[in-house]
């Protein structure tokens, strides 16, 4: 006998068939055989369509889906379908509060809970859990977030978000597993992820992000495979939030194998009428070298673009690496063949929401109906990388239309790069400065760089404009503007004050990747005033000053001269009185010049280099219209080495030459005035000729035409500080002179044809009795005495900018010469270098 639960059973199997094939029977007249019971606000035939011909509960999966119920009912009664539903309430607005560090846009855009939406409380909860991870990845982690509705008429619930952002939660600790030959200090170097520090509150490189991580893995990777490690992996990364530690922990394990060096190189070319040998001028890997891969993606690209250019688009080179892993060196090799015949169909660019697309696209040198060639596309994508448009760029393949067609996809993700910086900062010679700048450096999308700055200080202001069009014309050529004004105020070296205005025109050529030429042309105008006030009466001598005049004690001693006991004697000579040769450039002055830089670079970080070779050789010529008339050359070598891990040393050469032209003299503001930036240890313009006929002995700096200098500086982390504070020391020694004074030397400021009442016109012989009078000749010492010092630095290289403090001891100086009376008297020397042992410089960025 059947059991009652059977025969319920079967009653219900069989009344869930009828009812299927009830529901399937399609019709109009059968979908008012639905009975829709429970909608107030939702139209009932809007309800049949989501059961008419399927099963009940497909039916209802689907009702609940669409969102708009949270309650389905589906049942057979009497030869009806009956559809009880209990609607979801209507979000009529999405609110969000205490949010301060992420924008309510940026939350408006992850939430699926939107006005005029259906309520839906599954779809809440996964909202609060994407609020969560926007601020976990924004660096607060720790941040709590909950909802709540209000309830209003006809069914309308509001929703409101609060969130506690709670402090900020970035990266507690970033640990490396199995690396032996680089410490944790070099690889985090190396990333742009850091840690949680005492300066966190001023930096956003300590914020988790997943992206930044993987670019950092390869940052990592990259660095090993160019020194030699051809074996390195990433064994794993693993990336957790800890609540006890309040931030991420990152631990990544790396296996690095052992350093290799090349053992042989080889082109094999299996391409008639193609050299191999010939191909061998493109290497950039030779026997011996430490293997790099970079170099090998170089000599790609090389023998690549060579081959092509030979009449042979479709040629491929293949590297191949044979290790040793006994002797430690790889044989490489490079295979040049005829590839396939592919033709790239179409390139599609996506992803670029900001972008232009030939932005993108100008970067590849390959285009719709070329051949393809993967090394090419390699290369493009590299650049792409190097952009700093995108937070990702990926290229793909797909079939095209025929065999031997492919289409090219690059997918893209725009990422911002504009800045609003703030900048400030205090050195020796520009005292107390600020700085505010707005730059975009992917302008309107175009790829174009904008630069508007404004600076103010206690002895300068300014404002300067700069555009760069990185494409001119199409082509690889950075042209580009600057229009700038900058006041600077000298008298605490030099007595004077100037104002310049003009702009400078460039066009940037590319020669190599090493090696590049830029072209410019500048216009300005300098305005120079020497101040004559009572706080500052640096031409007094030539401009009396009513009523300026001082007693000296007995005895006073200035430059020389005994003054003591004479009364009201007037003090022009004495109390900072600029040079004549100052005096004869006041005016304004207009500049023409024309000018070229020659750049060769193979520094390894551009920023903070530990090794490689940066030179550069800056001809210019002044005389294209204007009043400035002479031929300038100027140029710097620096090569740095890593002597051991984090101490790097580096020597620096420089030199600069300036000759009149047209037989013109040179004014005094058109030569070199130069201190600690030739030889630490000595004032701004504290070395050089100088006026020995101004009584200003301080301040009597006149320029020169020809400078060298050289210097030795080694800088090595400061044991016992965590490294990334940034934080280094240095000792350096420095060697340098300037010479050649060639401007003017005699000035009849009276009209008498006499210089200082003695000379007849045109001689200048130093005399004691112009001492205290009015200055007509510049009596000129100019020395080239090698001056020369050692010292110690602190630099660190914080969030707020690079700050560098020197301490630097003179070892050789000008000495200055000796002065003495009508009489015989020794009163002391003139003309003597200025020294500046303590040097600061320094300025932020937030």
């Amino acid at each position: 006998m059947m059991s009652m639960t059977g025969k319920r059973r079967r009653a219900s199997a069989k009344g869930a068939i009828v009812m299927a094939a009830t529901i399937a029977a399609s019709g109009s007249a059968f979908a008012q055989q639905i009975v829709v019971q429970g909608n107030s606000r939702i139209d009932p035939d809007t309800v049949r369509s989501y059961v008419v011909g399927v099963s009940p509960e497909e039916g209802r999966r689907n009702l609940i889906a669409s969102g708009m119920f949270s309650d389905v009912r589906v049942s057979h009664s009497g030869g009806r379908i009956v559809v009880s539903v209990r609607e979801n309430n209507t979000i009529n607005r999405v609110f969000f509060e205490g949010n301060k560090k992420v924008e309510k846009g940026t939350l408006e855009s992850i939430v699926e809970s939107k006005s005029r939406g259906p309520y839906s409380q599954a779809q809440v909860n996964s909202d609060l859990e994407r609020i969560r991870e926007v601020y976990r990845r924004a660096g607060r982690g720790s941040a709590k977030v909950s909802v709540r509705t209000v309830d209003l008429p006809n069914g309308r619930v509001d929703v409101v978000y609060t969130i506690e952002e709670g402090d900020k939660t970035g990266v507690k600790e970033i640990k490396f597993v199995g690396n032996h030959v680089y410490s944790d200090g070099r690889l985090k170097d190396l990333m742009t992820l850091s840690e949680m520090n005492l300066l966190s509150f001023v930096k956003t490189s300590d914020v988790y992000d997943p992206d930044r991580l993987a670019n950092d893995l390869d940052l990592i990777r990259r660095y090993y495979l160019k020194n030699g490690y051809a074996d390195f992996r990433i064994a794993s990364a693993d990336s957790r939030y800890d609540d006890a530690a309040g931030g991420w922990i990152i631990t990544i394990t790396v296996e690095e194998g052992q350093q290799y060096r090349v053992g042989a190189v080889s082109v094999d070319s299996r391409i008639p009428g193609v050299d191999g040998t010939v191909l061998r001028d493109e290497l950039r890997t030779g026997v011996g070298d430490v293997y790099n891969a970079e170099d090998v993606e170089k000599t790609l690209t090389g023998v690549t673009t060579s081959v092509a250019r030979s009449g042979h688009p479709f040629a491929q080179v293949r590297p191949t690496g044979e290790r040793d892993r006994a002797t430690g060196t790889v044989a490489l090799g490079y295979i040049v063949e005829d590839g396939p015949k592919v033709y790239i169909e179409r390139i599609n660019v996506r992803g670029n929401t900001r972008t232009r697309d030939y932005v993108v696209r100008r970067e590849l040198d390959l285009t719709e109906g070329d051949a393809y060639n993967r090394v090419l596309v390699d290369r493009a994508e590299r650049r792409l990388n190097g952009l700093g448009f995108f937070k990702k760029v990926r290229f793909s393949n797909e079939p095209g239309s025929a065999p031997d067609r492919v289409v090219v996809n690059i997918d893209v993700e725009d990422q911002p790069t504009g800045s609003f910086s703030v900048a400030g900062g205090y050195s020796t010679a520009d005292g107390i400065i600020g700085e505010v700048s707005v730059s975009e450096s992917n302008f309107l999308g175009r790829g174009q760089y904008v630069r508007l700055a404004g600076t103010a200080g206690q002895y300068t202001r300014g404002v300067d404009f700069s555009f760069t069009e990185p494409y001119f014309l199409g082509y690889r050529l950075a042209a580009g503007f600057d229009v700038f004004n900058k006041y600077s105020d000298q008298t605490r070296y030099s007595r004077y004050v100037t104002d310049v205005v003009g702009g400078q025109l460039r066009l940037g050529l590319p020669i190599t990747e090493d090696f590049g030429i830029t072209l410019r042309y500048s216009i300005y105008n300098t305005d120079l005033k020497i101040p004559n006030t009572l706080k500052r009466p640096y031409n007094d001598c030539s401009f009396p000053i009513p009523g300026y005049t001082k007693t000296y004690d007995p005895g006073t001693i200035l430059n020389g001269r005994n003054v003591g006991g004479l009364a009201q004697y007037p003090n022009c000579a004495y109390d900072g009185e600029a040079s004549i040769a100052l005096k004869e450039a006041v005016g304004s002055t207009l500049t023409s010049l024309a000018g070229v830089t020659l750049a060769y670079s193979t520094l390894d970080n551009l920023q903070l280099p530990r090794n490689g070779f940066y030179g550069e050789i800056k001809p210019e010529y002044a005389g294209i219209g204007g009043d400035s008339k002479f031929f300038r050359v100027t140029g710097e070598a620096r090569y740095y080495k890593e002597l051991w891990e984090d101490v790097v040393g580096f020597v620096k050469f420089q030199g600069g030459h300036v000759q009149p032209t047209e037989g013109n003299s040179l004014r005094v503001t058109d030569q070199f005035f130069l201190g600690p930036s030739l030889v630490r240890g000595f004032a701004p313009n504290g070395i050089g000729p100088r006026d020995v006929g101004s009584g200003d002995a301080r301040s009597n700096a006149i320029g020169g035409t020809t400078y060298v200098g050289a210097s030795v500086e080694v800088q090595f982390p400061i044991w016992g500080l965590p490294r990334d504070l940034g934080l280094k020391g240095a000792v350096f020694a420095d060697a340098g002179t300037l010479f050649g004074y060639k401007g003017r030397r005699a000035f009849d400021v009276n009209g008498d044809g006499f210089i200082n009442g003695t000379s007849p016109l045109g001689a200048c012989n130093f005399n004691a009795s112009t001492i205290g009078v009015e200055p007509e000749c510049v009596n000129v010492r100019d020395k080239a005495t090698i001056r020369s010092s050692v010292g110690a630095s602190i630099l660190w290289n914080s969030p707020l900018g690079p700050i560098r403090f020197d301490y630097a001891y003179a070892l050789t100086k000008d000495e200055g010469q000796k002065f003495f009376g009508a009489d015989g008297t020794y009163f002391g020397k003139v003309g003597k270098d200025q020294t500046q042992a303590f040097r600061f410089s320094g300025g932020s960025r937030f």
